[in-house]
């Protein structure tokens, strides 16, 4: 047991039927029909391999796609075949997740065998609206028909979705009450990680913090940096943009225009101050990049406003933050610098993270924009953890306890 939850060390699974959590929820390519990145899914097969080896018949769950935008919302029987691939072994797929030809299909499983069930998001009460707008308790939610009907076939619960364990639905927190339940390979490697990070950082302690998701930043920072676990934030994206509207420095039209557009100025007040507490660890850019007519240009922050929209960090700035980064003995990372989709924006992205991995710090990256730009750039080999975890991750690190880790532990205490 460890962090107070059981591992997969804790059980004999053999002839057991595993009911078994994951998150392989991955890009979709919806022009060519197919899954862009498989990430997730081969972070994975760890878990799902040492089951099926341990001679449990094992049961995979999962969702794919958001359901608030109904983006990326497909069948996981594109997942079974990449599973299947990757372990050389047949993953059967049925699209049911909790009726009767589910059921059956668990039943007839024999020891080693994977079934791969649909999509659970194609259930309303694992909907993202089911979860903000009810609230039901870990108890209230072994009610639900996909936990109730389900957990009548399983012995043993396993829950390997570290990247979804910030989220507070049925087959991710309602199992841990039925039955004896452990945390997957991936999900005790990412709590390592992170607890690592949050209690013992090596020092210099860096964290670079970038993107377009703000409040994933906003979530993180009075907690890294009250607790003295960050020496230095280094800003780039919205990020710094919106400190420096913090400051009182215009940005001009088209860089303030995507703030107040995306409601991101709702986080003023708490950068204001973030800035008077820890001035001398919030560094901000120097110089920005912006494209124009498809030509990459650079302007110092003494010539702001700007009429251009302001779309990566300067290359003085980028020579400062890797002057920071070489020196650091520990490096947090989520988010981008800039758009590094484009070409004319990427300097910014592509010369930081590779910096990071050419470096020999301790570093941690994390976010699906930060992870598409180190498979972007081959890079991610030079990392020491790539974080499946995006909102999970910026919980952690907020100090948050995730439902699932509450599930969990509540389990590990119920079936001692």
């Amino acid at each position: 047991m460890k962090y107070g939850i059981k591992t997969l060390d804790d059980f004999d699974f053999k002839a057991k039927t595993v009911l078994c959590r994951l998150d392989l929820n991955s890009p979709y390519d919806v022009k060519n029909d197919c899954l862009k990145d498989t990430t997730r899914i081969k972070a994975a097969i760890p878990t799902i391999k040492e089951l099926s080896d341990a001679g449990a018949k094992l049961v995979l769950l999962s969702h794919q796609g958001g359901d608030l935008e109904y983006s990326n919302f497909v069948s996981t029987s594109y997942h079974a075949k990449v599973i299947s691939d990757l372990i050389g072994k047949q993953v059967k797929f049925i699209d049911d997740i909790c009726g009767p030809f589910a059921r059956q299909s668990i039943k007839n499983l024999k020891e080693g065998d994977i079934l791969l069930l649909d999509n659970v998001r194609y259930i309303a009460e694992e909907m993202t609206l089911f979860e903000t707008k009810l609230r039901l308790s870990a108890s209230d939610q072994t009610k639900t028909y996909a936990v109730s009907k389900l957990a009548q076939y399983g012995d043993i619960y396993v829950c390997d979705a570290f990247a979804a364990a910030h989220r507070d639905q049925p087959t991710l927190v309602a199992f841990e009450l039925l039955m004896p339940s452990a945390m997957g390979r991936l999900f005790e490697k990412e709590y390592e990680v992170l607890s690592g990070i949050m209690e013992n950082p090596g020092h210099p302690c860096i964290f670079c913090l970038g993107g377009a998701k703000i409040e994933d930043a906003f979530d993180m920072m009075p907690q890294v940096l009250s607790r003295g676990i960050a020496d230095k934030i280094l800003a780039s994206g919205l990020l710094a943009h919106l400190f420096y509207i913090a400051k009182g420095t215009p940005l001009g039209g088209p860089s303030e225009d995507i703030i107040y557009k995306k409601k991101l100025d709702t986080f003023l007040e708490q950068a204001k101050d973030i800035l008077c507490k820890y001035a001398d660890k919030i560094i901000l850019p120097s110089d920005f990049a912006y494209d124009k007519d498809g030509k990459r240009g650079e302007f110092p922050v003494s010539k702001l406003p700007s009429n251009e929209m302001i779309a990566d960090i300067g290359s003085g700035t980028i020579a400062y933050y890797k002057e920071i980064i070489s020196s650091a003995a520990t490096v947090f990372v989520n988010g981008p610098a800039g758009i590094f989709e484009e070409e004319q924006s990427e300097s910014g992205t592509k010369e930081l993270l590779t910096c990071i991995a050419e470096s020999e710090n301790f570093s941690v990256i994390g976010g699906g924009d930060s992870i598409a730009a180190i498979n972007k750039y081959n890079v991610a080999s030079g990392f020491s953890y790539v974080c499946t975890g995006g909102g999970a991750m910026v919980r952690f690190l907020s100090g948050e306890e995730l439902p699932v880790v509450a599930a969990l532990k509540y389990s590990a205490e119920k079936f001692k």
